[in-house]
């Protein structure tokens, strides 16, 4: 229960007109020199303003004040009326990263009832007085769990997120996969046969359009944070690993219950979305370092299945780890399994923990790993055995529910996200409808399993535009802005004549006659003539005329015959880029109903260990 002096304390903060110091956030979060400083010092107060934080959530609480360095005795800071290191039982540390900084941390601490806190900070110090105040909602599932019905409870949660994967993604996916005619569709996706649906908001804390590894962060701790941050809070101090740590879904589930975990993707099984799931830095591409983090007991997955082995070999054996130790032998020494094959992975679901790395870099897309074979020999190399995204969360399945105490599973369809950032169509939704018969697959099991809450969303959107359809017949012998004039609009965009002859879900010739017509609401310069790529190729070159710094160009090997389109993005951007759309959120299961309307990210998390009547101050 909260105490009369913390109720009292709370009203009378809540009650009063404060104004707040707003704080400029720097994307990079290097510290600021005396020469650099120009603002006035303000107040920087992590967890941020408004966060929703889980009851008995471990994390770290820091205080910075950027633009003064003071003594410690000329700051006041209280949590709901009290010092934090009375409020926390726990003293904190004092100390200054930059010229003109003073910080305060304390590590390591919870709050541990549901309640409103209310943080302050102050000092006169600085020639003026300089004040900074955030409020936070503790909440504890065991309260949020009254709005679940007659005593559902998820004992295992399967999280699925196709990266980027936007509402217009997900449409022409379902005209690629199911057809279209008389405007009706011929069937639906499995992700849209899915008892409830939602909608999800993706900003972070720092930026308006986020990136993978906030976004999924926000989805593995319900908290929000930079561009390129992984479970902390972006401080001031150069060092990606000393930023306040959030605790995040996989070392809550391991901590409270002894559920087992388990990451599968089709990228690196260190790029952002699965890193965000079970570690902690500021910055994401740290890939050999997250690979290491991966052995923390706390936090350590018991099923990783996905790309990246580069990152757990030193160089002398084929991989880019700089200081020399051997990830995988060293998961071998902890009992794990290790497959670098589907061959091998099928055999391995019996195991109790499992390590599979199937490729160096992220696995190839699903156009030319499975759906062009066996002409795609320059493109997957000597990989030829790499598994589907089915194959990989059937075997994660077979492998954690094994655990009496249930599991989180996170997959990820990855290159929906990174084929659209390559603006090639037929890539990326080729691996959107992958990620969808997976989703049928985890949906198969949910039936024969309804203790299993199943979640799928993206993390982010993607500019795609679906403007009609194009005649590839009419197109033969044409170039350039004549195939512009081919892009069926209104009357003229007659249904796609996609055939899916052996039912496999993939169209058996993505350039039917009548194909959708696409576009991208984001762009640099590039050439297009709207028909597959053979192979992946980037739409953008450096000018090789620009020697002082990055200004892309229309790549004059793709498409040459093809339409230039001038970009709209500035001439540093190689790429299509991520927007700020809301995304689609469904879900089937115990505690499905709560991912209807509009979601903030951070709700998802919270959701789901409702669901799941997690009890984080065990």
């Amino acid at each position: 229960m909260k105490s009369h002096h913390a109720m009292k304390w709370n009203a009378l903060l809540l009650s009063a007109a404060v104004a707040i110091t707003a704080v400029p956030w720097q994307v990079n979060a290097e510290p600021v020199s005396a020469q650099q400083q120009t603002a006035p010092a303000a107040f920087t107060i992590l967890p941020i303003d408004r966060a929703q934080i889980l009851a008995g959530q471990k994390l770290d609480f820091r205080v910075e004040l950027n633009g003064a360095k003071l003594k410690s005795k000329d700051i006041k800071i209280q949590v709901n009326g009290l010092s934090p290191d009375k409020y926390f039982g726990k003293s904190g540390t004092w100390t200054s990263s930059t010229e003109l900084s003073t910080e305060y941390t304390i590590r390591d601490v919870a709050f541990k009832e549901s309640d409103s806190i209310v943080v302050t900070a102050e000092t006169t110090a600085t020639g003026k007085r300089t004040y900074s105040r955030v409020v936070y909602q503790v909440f504890d599932p065991s309260i949020d769990t009254a709005t679940l019905t007659n005593g559902e409870q998820a004992k295992n949660v399967v999280l699925m997120i196709g990266d980027g994967m936007s509402a217009n993604i997900r449409t022409a996916a379902r005209v690629v996969s199911k057809g279209i005619n008389e405007g009706k569709f011929k069937g639906w996706l499995e992700m849209e046969q899915m008892d409830a649906m939602g909608m999800v908001t993706t900003s972070g804390m720092d930026s308006i359009v986020t990136d993978s590894a906030n976004s999924a962060s926000a989805y593995a701790t319900g908290h929000k944070t930079a561009v390129n941050a992984e479970g902390v809070y972006p401080d001031n101090t150069p060092d990606p690993f000393d930023d306040p740590k959030v605790e995040n879904i996989v070392e809550l589930v391991k901590r409270t219950r002894g559920m087992a975990t388990g990451l599968v993707t089709t990228a690196d099984v260190t790029d952002a979305t699965p890193a965000a799931m079970a570690v902690h830095t500021r910055k994401r591409g740290e890939q050999e370092a997250i690979a290491s983090m991966y052995l923390n007991e706390a936090n350590r997955p018991d099923v990783i299945l996905g790309g990246g082995l580069e990152w757990f070999l030193p160089a002398a054996d084929g991989g880019k780890r700089k200081d020399g130790r051997n990830i995988v032998e060293e998961f071998k020494k902890e009992g794990y399994t290790y497959v670098t094959d589907a061959t091998n992975l099928d055999k391995s679901a019996s195991t109790k923990s499992l390590l599979g790395l199937f490729r160096k870099g992220n696995m190839n897309v699903y156009y030319d790993r499975e759906y062009t074979q066996p002409n795609n020999a320059e493109i997957v190399g000597k990989d030829t055995d790499q598994p589907t995204l089915m194959e990989m969360t059937d075997t994660a399945l077979q492998v954690l529910e094994q655990n009496k105490n249930g599991f989180f599973l996170m997959v990820e369809g990855a290159s929906i996200d990174k084929q659209a950032h390559t603006m090639d169509f037929e890539r990326s939704v080729w691996d959107a409808i992958e990620f969808d018969q997976t989703v049928g697959q985890v949906k198969e099991y949910a039936k024969k399993h309804p203790d299993t809450l199943v979640i799928v969303t993206s993390d982010h959107g993607h500019s795609l535009t679906l403007n009609g359809t194009y005649n590839t017949e009419a197109a033969k012998g044409k170039s350039g802005d004549e195939l512009r004039e081919l892009i069926g609009t209104y009357a003229d965009s007659k249904f796609p004549t996609y055939v899916d002859a052996n039912g496999d879900g993939f169209p058996d010739n993505p350039d039917s006659e009548w194909k959708i017509a696409v576009g991208w609401g984001n762009m640099p310069d590039n050439n297009e003539d709207y028909l597959a790529n053979p192979v992946p190729i980037s739409p953008t070159i450096q000018d090789p005329n620009v020697k002082d710094k990055a200004w892309y160009i229309a790549n004059p090997d793709k498409d040459p015959d093809g339409v230039h389109y001038t970009g709209n993005l500035p001439h540093d951007e190689g790429q299509e880029v991520h927007t700020f759309d809301d995304v689609p959120i469904n879900a089937s299961g115990p505690g499905s109903h709560l991912f209807s309307g509009y979601l903030d990210n951070t709700d998802v998390f919270r959701k789901m260990v409702t669901a799941l009547k997690l009890d984080a101050a065990k």
